[in-house]
């Protein structure tokens, strides 16, 4: 698992091109507030154990959120930091189940557009804790 964490005063996506056609149609464009986005690479290796790798992410998204000051939080598939990466059927149902975990815990939690490329308007204040990386 790769997670790049950015804290963003504000960000904004809209899906451009469909690349993974068994997932919904979403051409909306979304906007955000005061939010951790999380960059999430799901490595092949995860999938041995979706329990841990869920529990891992949580954690870490948990204390990023805190350190930032925010109970917002953004899951964003970004398969770009890794040689391997997860099916996109286990990445889909781990954002699921860490997004179900961030909400069950009082955190405001949503995914952006699954299955596409997308432009992104991104702006992060330029404060050490606004942008982590963990790798597990």
């Amino acid at each position: 698992m790769k997670l790049l964490m950015i804290f963003c005063t504000e960000f904004t996506y809209t899906p451009t091109l469909k690349t993974l056609e068994d997932f919904k149609d979403e051409t909306e464009e979304r906007s955000f507030t005061e939010a951790l986005v999380a960059f999430i690479h799901a490595e092949e290796s995860d999938e041995a154990d979706i329990k841990n790798t869920e529990t891992k992410m949580v954690k870490n998204l948990k204390w990023a959120a805190k350190k930032n000051e925010t109970r917002n939080v953004v899951l964003h598939s970004f398969a770009h930091l890794a040689e391997t990466k997860a099916n996109a059927e286990f990445t889909k149902e781990l954002f699921d189940r860490v997004e179900a975990r961030m909400k069950n815990a009082d955190y405001e939690c949503e995914q952006t557009a699954f299955g596409y490329f997308m432009d992104l308007d991104v702006k992060a204040p330029g404060v050490s804790q606004a942008r982590i990386f963990k790798s597990f």
